[in-house]
Parts: C-alpha cells; sequence; structure tokens
C-alpha cells in the first residue's frame, strides 16, 4: 500500500483544470489568520479573554444620542418613535486579565478595526440588555438576598430555634 499524503490532492484528468489546488492554498492561507480580537488590557497592555458574553448597550433617552454626536432633534425623533435604539459597535462584556489576575467588566467601543475600554459604570449597566440589575430584584426581601450569597454552613445562624 502507499502511504497517503494528506496535504496534497491527486490530480485526475477530471479536475486538472479546475483549481482544485488553488482553493486549498486559499483555504489554508484563511486557516492562519488569527481569531484572536485584539483586545488589550488598559495597565499591562497584554490580552485580554474573554470570559462573558457581549451585553449590547442601548438609549432610551435622548441625552444618550447626543452624547454620541447625534443632533438634539434626531435625538429626540429616534427616542419618540423607537423609544430604545441600539448603539452599534458599544457593549459590555467581562475579561479576565493574566497579569492582574482579575475579571473586571468593561465598556467596549469597536471603532474602525480597534477597540477602546474603559471600566463599565453604573449608569452603562442601566443601559444594557440581559443584565442582572445592581440592586438586584426589588420584590426579593433582604432575607432571601442575604442566604442566597452566603456559603458554607453559616447558613443555619439566621434561623433562631426555640427549644
Amino acid at each position: 500500500m502507499k502511504p497517503i499524503n494528506r496535504n496534497s490532492h491527486p490530480v485526475s484528468p477530471d479536475n486538472r483544470s479546475s483549481g482544485k489546488q488553488s482553493s486549498t492554498k486559499r483555504r489554508d492561507r484563511h486557516r492562519k489568520r488569527s481569531k484572536r480580537r485584539a483586545i488589550f488590557c488598559p495597565i499591562h497592555q497584554c490580552y485580554l479573554d474573554s470570559v462573558s458574553q457581549k451585553h449590547r448597550i442601548y438609549a432610551d433617552q435622548p441625552d444618550h444620542l447626543q452624547s454620541r454626536g447625534l443632533s438634539r432633534r434626531k435625538a429626540l425623533l429616534l427616542v419618540a418613535t423607537k423609544t430604545t435604539v441600539p448603539l452599534d459597535g458599544e457593549w459590555l462584556e467581562a475579561f479576565w486579565c493574566k497579569c492582574c489576575q482579575e475579571t473586571k467588566w468593561y465598556h467596549v467601543r469597536k471603532c474602525d478595526r480597534e477597540y477602546q475600554l474603559s471600566l463599565a459604570s453604573p449608569e452603562l449597566w442601566q443601559q444594557a440588555t440581559g443584565v442582572i440589575s445592581v440592586q438586584g430584584n426589588p420584590s426579593v426581601s433582604e432575607f432571601t438576598r442575604r442566604q442566597s450569597q452566603c456559603q458554607g454552613s453559616t447558613i443555619i445562624k439566621d434561623f433562631r430555634f426555640v427549644n
């Protein structure tokens, strides 16, 4: 038996002029491209690893749109007609820094294949979709909230049993 060379394709009379070899080269060329986004730590300038999904940001007040360059009239018209306007190229995402050994939430802006990072402010959390409120659910009692954050066997201390 002949050993099979997986990198080369046998050329038969049927596919000699069909361009099979050029498509193989193109496939290899695309495979070598880096899939990693060029997002760097603002402190250490090392690559950041994403540890969450993207949470898109939307504007529900004309001030949000005006701060991003829209005229007051257009901002008022958009908010009046659409209620909420998604902001393209902006989202909240958590990243892990190898040097800091920390996970931090950042406001990411994508401009011309470059990413600008800033720490996520509480105001931006109010504008993000799919995130849990920082204050928590108002219908949940303080006791339930405290119990959900406890770990270990100290939970029993909150239940005062009388014998």
